[in-house]
């Protein structure tokens, strides 16, 4: 799935550490959902976007979805 994870976290002057501390979740996480291998559970979406104060469709493309 597309988002805009890295861009946000860039936004922030986080590093994928310091966001994953926010998150807690490993670096590896955070690694994986911006490069798309990994999809998040619904809280984790939920939790991104609060930390963002941007709604999940702004973060995240459904690329099936037209």
């Amino acid at each position: 799935m597309k988002n805009r994870l890295k861009d946000l976290r860039g936004e922030k002057g986080w590093s994928q550490q310091a966001l994953a501390e926010r998150l807690d979740v490993s670096r590896q996480t955070v690694n994986a959902l911006e490069t798309g291998k990994y999809d998040p559970s619904l809280p984790l979406a939920f939790k991104l976007a609060r930390l963002f104060g941007e709604p999940i469709e702004s973060i995240f493309d459904d690329e099936w979805a037209d």
